[in-house]
C-alpha cells in the first residue's frame, strides 16, 4: 500500500519546505510501520493569506498520450485505492 499526501509548510525556501516535509514523512511512516520513499516535491502557493477557500495547494502537470479515461485509470483510479466519501469520514 502506498500513500501520497499534500502538506502545507511555512518556509523561507523550497529546500526548507522539503526538509520539513521529509522529516514529517519519515516520522509518519515510522509510526505507521512503513517507510518513506525519499521523494518529495514543493509547490509555492504565495503569501500566508493565500490559503483561502479554493486556493490551489498542489499542482502536477504530466504529458500523456492516454485518453482521459485511461489516464485516470493509470494514475488515479486503478481500483486499488482506499477511498471513502465525506459522509464516512466521521464514523
Amino acid at each position: 500500500m502506498y500513500e501520497e499526501n499534500v502538506t502545507v509548510w511555512r518556509a523561507a525556501s523550497f529546500d526548507e519546505a522539503i526538509a520539513k516535509a521529509e522529516a514529517q514523512a519519515r516520522e509518519y511512516a515510522e509510526g505507521a510501520d512503513g517507510r518513506y520513499l525519499d521523494f518529495a516535491q514543493a509547490y509555492y502557493i504565495g503569501a500566508e493569506d493565500a490559503l483561502a477557500e479554493g486556493a490551489e495547494v498542489f499542482s502536477l502537470m504530466r504529458a500523456s498520450d492516454l485518453g482521459s479515461g485511461d489516464y485516470l485509470t493509470r494514475y488515479f483510479d486503478t481500483g486499488r485505492e482506499r477511498q471513502n466519501g465525506f459522509e464516512d469520514a466521521g464514523s
